[in-house]
Formats: C-alpha cells, structure tokens, sequence
C-alpha cells in the first residue's frame, strides 16, 4: 500500500470530517466518520458497505466474533447487519478517521450479469469480512473522496468511481459474499431478501412459515443460513433492530420509553425495557440521557 496514497486520502477525510461522529458527504454513497479519542462497544446496525479506516483503527463483533481493521485492512458488510463497533485507537492529535462507501446490490448484480465474476450459489458465508486494503483499491476510494473539493464533478463522476470501487470488490479476495448476495436465486440473495423485509417490516410480527415461503426456501434452510449469514435468528434479528429503531426514536425524535416501544411492535412496555438494558448495558431514559451527553 502506498503510504503517499494513504496519507493524501487521511488529509482529505480529516479536512471533512470536523465534528466527532459520522457525517454525510455530497458524495451520495459515502461517509466520512471521526473520534478522537477510544469508545466503549456500542451496539449499531451495519448497513451493506466498505468501511477504511484511513487513521487509528476499530473493532466490530458480530455475535461473538471480532473483527479489527486499521489502514492496513477493510471491513466489508454485505447485508444489513447488528453488530457492535468500538473504537480501540484515537486521539486527540491523531483521531480516528473512517471512509465508509454504501454497496448496492443493484451495481453487483449488473456487474455480474456483465460477466465480470462468477455467482456462487453454495452455501452463505458470514456477512461481514476483514481483508487487507490493496492498491488498486485504496486509489480508487481516494478518488472519491477528493470529490469533495471538487463538487461540480460529483454528479458525472461518482457513479463511475463506485462502479470501479464494486468492481475492485468483486475480484477480490472477499468478492464472494457480494456476489452471493447478487446472484438470483442463490441461498444468500434469499435471505437478503429476507432480511430487507424484516427491516422494512420490523414493527409487524414475523411468521416464519411465511417468510420462508416468502422465498422459497424450507423453515429449517432459512433458519441455518439466515443464522450463517448474520449471527442471529431471524426472530433475534427483528429484536435487534426494533431496540435499534426505538433508541433512534427516542434520542432524534424525543419519544418517552413506552410510546417508542409500542412504535417499534413491543406490547410489553417492561419488557422493551428489560431487553433495552440488556442490549445497550442501562434502562432506556438513561441510556439516552448518556448518548445526549457524548
């Protein structure tokens, strides 16, 4: 990797990345993120992209498994995903800078039916994978980053410079959990079907004979990989994402407790609360009063 490349690419994320925390780019599919000092494990839900830590370095664990990446390698999520994410080096004088590009199944998909990569139609692997940053790559995320200090080329030049970012994914070393999840009817592109409803449909109560049937697959096909894929049952998954949603709620929108639990499909304001502390470590109204405070 170069680290000419590398140091001109933490530049321009640190010139637009000011304020701690994630922010929105003109760039429509990237963000930029900033800390500048280490973080305690937060729980967030992944949506599918690639993550570079072009200064410091995180951590992300997915139901017991952890995955550390720094400027020498990448995080790749390829579905909507819960996880934890915690920041393990920044500081004040050399914070932690994050260049994050969403991934959209529809680029795969054409770039496989333009016969770029082969589709796998085995069995799904983990959503979500570390590998080292190569060059190739690195220069074209580069690329789209210093559209920012030129925004009259965002609208012609972006599109083609994450078409070249999914490209340079497909043929690399984790390529294969992009194109499983792009490939019709291959296992993983069913159940990130699945999970799309899920997430869309997260306040309704899920039938799992239904869902499966949804997609063609048997109830016990759907459990085993939609459990491959994220870690969690599908039903696990849905709670996830409701707790998630209701903290959103709470902290942006300014809900008390009970009315966002019963807008996120909980009927049990005790028991939204029960398993609120368990999922984030305090009780609902504290929980937030602390996120208001970092």
């Amino acid at each position: 990797m170069s680290s000419a490349t590398l140091k001109q690419l933490a530049d321009a994320v640190g010139r637009h990345a000011r304020v701690e925390g994630a922010c929105e780019t003109p760039v429509p599919p990237l963000s930029l993120y900033r800390s500048s000092r280490q973080t305690l494990s937060d729980a967030v839900v992944y949506v599918p992209s690639l993550c570079v830590v072009v200064q410091g370095a995180k951590e992300v664990t997915v139901e017991g498994e952890t995955y550390h990446y720094d400027p020498s390698h990448s995080l790749l999520v390829s579905v909507d995903l819960p996880a934890t994410s915690r920041v393990v080096k920044a500081s004040a004088d050399v914070p932690c800078l994050v260049a994050v590009m969403q991934i959209d199944a529809a680029d795969v998909g054409d770039l496989l039916a333009d016969g770029n990569s082969g589709a796998p139609r085995g069995v799904p692997s983990r959503g979500v994978a570390v590998t080292p940053v190569e060059p190739p790559l690195l220069d074209a995320i580069t690329r789209l980053v210093a559209l920012l200090d030129a925004t009259q080329d965002i609208a012609a030049l972006s599109p083609l410079i994450m078409r070249e970012i999914t490209y340079r994914l497909l043929i690399g070393p984790q390529g294969a959990r992009l194109r499983q999840i792009a490939a019709p009817g291959a296992p993983a592109q069913r159940i990130a079907v699945a999970i799309r409803w899920i997430r869309d449909h997260y306040a309704e109560p899920i039938r799992i004979d239904d869902l499966a049937g949804q997609i063609r697959l048997s109830q016990s096909a759907f459990h085993q990989h939609f459990k491959t894929m994220t870690g969690l049952s599908p039903l696990q998954y849905q709670k996830r994402f409701r707790l998630q949603e209701a903290r959103r709620l709470m902290f942006n929108d300014g809900l008390e407790a009970a009315e966002a639990a019963f807008t996120v499909g909980y009927e049990s304001p005790s028991q939204f609360g029960r398993e609120y502390r368990r999922l984030f470590g305090a009780p609902p109204r504290q929980d937030v009063a602390a996120l208001a405070r970092t």
